[in-house]
């Protein structure tokens, strides 16, 4: 996709969010916002996602970059194409699996830590420079995408099965306390988990689940032309 097709997709993008934000919540309108978020969600992930998906920002970023240019951090930034993906993979696998259905994380189910050659599973916030160097020098790529694509998928099954009254129920507080006892989040970033404790479910969905992704991915598209 063009430089300036991608313009126009990101001011689409942010129009629906917008909608979403206005209309999450609304008893009327909720099954009318599920259907529109889907594929808003889905476009942030790699078309494999859905079933229906024929073009993805996600994969549309990636294409062309290679494994060692995905581990580089350029001068002037702070982390590298693999590092955001790993973030974005686990803050979504957290929060929608953990807070949203009070279900086991994708990356515990199945040997995804193994496969992906890493030996921490916190989500990144207020990494070490000795996590992010490693993460780096040892994550297998391959990998780190397939875990990312399974936790869209299951993000895209939880959202189908959500009703209106699921969406202003408040996050569990034995939830969140499960994400610091897991060590999901570090104690360091725990001011992550007060701001979630705050939210409901619909506003999970909205941040970390689409926002959040959409935030890193524009930062992918800038590292991209500093590695490339």
């Amino acid at each position: 996709m063009a430089a300036n097709n991608t313009k126009t997709f990101r001011k689409e993008w942010n129009a629906n969010q917008k909608k979403l934000r206005n209309n999450l919540e609304n008893v009327d309108r909720v099954e009318q916002s599920i259907t529109l978020y889907l594929p808003h969600h889905a476009v942030l992930h790699s078309v494999a996602v859905t079933e229906t998906a024929t073009w993805s920002y996600f994969d549309d970023l990636l294409q062309d970059l290679t494994g060692e240019q995905m581990r580089l951090v350029p001068e002037n930034e702070d982390h590298s194409i693999a590092w955001m993906i790993w973030h974005m993979a686990r803050i979504e696998d957290v929060a929608m699996n953990m807070l949203v259905m009070g279900t086991p994380q994708i990356l515990h189910q199945g040997s995804w830590l193994e496969q992906m050659q890493m030996n921490y599973h916190h989500t990144g916030n207020e990494t070490s420079a000795h996590d992010l160097e490693q993460l780096n020098a040892t994550i297998d790529i391959d990998a780190l995408l397939a875990y990312r694509l399974a936790v869209g998928q299951r993000t895209q099954a939880i959202v189908r099965g959500l009703q209106a009254v699921d969406m202003t129920r408040k996050v569990d507080p034995k939830r969140i306390e499960q994400v610091l006892a897991d060590g999901a989040i570090m104690e360091a970033a725990s001011s992550i988990t007060d701001y979630w404790s705050k939210r409901n479910i619909a506003g999970i969905l909205l941040m970390p689940a689409t926002r959040h992704n959409m935030v890193h991915l524009n930062e992918i598209e800038k590292v991209k032309r500093k590695v490339m």
